[in-house]
């Protein structure tokens, strides 16, 4: 693709078009499921045999499939995206339960009132990162003990249900963060040359960018959030749970496979 683009495109031109598809690239998977939630919204009509929410299942699960036959994940890199969609998964269906969102429509591959599409969503967003590992030749220095983001990505995963119950510590989880990442850069490469930017800048970044994705569910009706209309915009709020959610899917790609950990510098204790 690279040098494809190269020959074809002015100078000027070929480092900011290269970046953009690469971020497509990296993101296929979850446009490909997003553009689904969106023509199924314009299309689907309630008297067809198959549910809407079955056809996207269908959809994500031939997508992924499609993935493995073209080589465009390896095994390995769909055994971690299932084990974070049935992360996902399982925090869907305690959100559910709580009452903080619901899925408005029937069907047939439904668990707890969620469908089962909504795993894929989730390891769609994974998938995206492992991709932008590989793409963008990204390394992170200098990263903590990979100890220390496991541990804080437990505690993340765990607030996300007690807060419920208990004292909420979403604050405490922002200000570990901050800490833990605050000297890291990430160093990226586009073209022939390397960049960097701050690693809480693009943990921001791509929570905007999730928060805007995640738009494109509830403008469709896909899922609704608690008293919120098909024509609101989310609440920006919600940007904060996908900043922690981020570093949850980090920890879990950088454990999931060992290779992985080849793009992390650690500090030193």
């Amino acid at each position: 693709m690279e040098g494809w683009l190269r020959a074809r495109l002015p100078a000027p031109v070929f480092e900011p078009a290269l970046f953009v598809l690469k971020h497509l690239w990296a993101g296929l998977y979850g446009g490909l499921l997003g553009l689904a939630m969106y023509l199924s919204a314009l299309i689907w009509h309630e008297s067809w045999t198959l549910a809407r929410y079955d056809a996207l299942f269908l959809v994500a699960l031939a997508l992924q499939i499609g993935f493995l036959a073209l080589h465009i994940e390896s095994p390995t890199e769909a055994r971690a995206l299932a084990g974070f969609g049935l992360l996902g998964l399982g925090l869907e269906l305690f959100k559910v339960s709580a009452g903080s969102w619901a899925y408005g429509e029937s069907g047939f591959f439904l668990l707890g009132g969620v469908p089962l599409f909504v795993a894929f969503a989730y390891a769609a967003v994974a998938s995206a990162m492992m991709r932008m590992l590989r793409l963008f030749e990204m390394r992170f220095a200098p990263f903590p003990p990979i100890w220390m983001l496991g541990a804080l990505a437990a505690a993340i995963y765990v607030n996300f249900f007690t807060f419920h119950y208990v004292v909420d510590i979403r604050l405490a989880l922002f200000t570990a963060t901050v800490l833990m990442f605050g000297r890291t850069w990430i160093w990226f490469r586009v073209g022939s040359r390397q960049f960097r930017m701050p690693m809480l800048l693009s943990l921001f970044l791509t929570a905007l960018a999730m928060w805007l994705a995640e738009n494109l569910g509830t403008l469709t009706g896909t899922w609704l959030y608690a008293d919120q209309r098909p024509d609101e915009v989310v609440n920006l709020a919600t940007m904060g749970s996908w900043y922690l959610l981020l570093c949850v899917t980090l920890a879990v790609v950088l454990m999931a496979d060992r290779r992985f950990l080849s793009h992390v510098a650690l500090a030193r204790p």
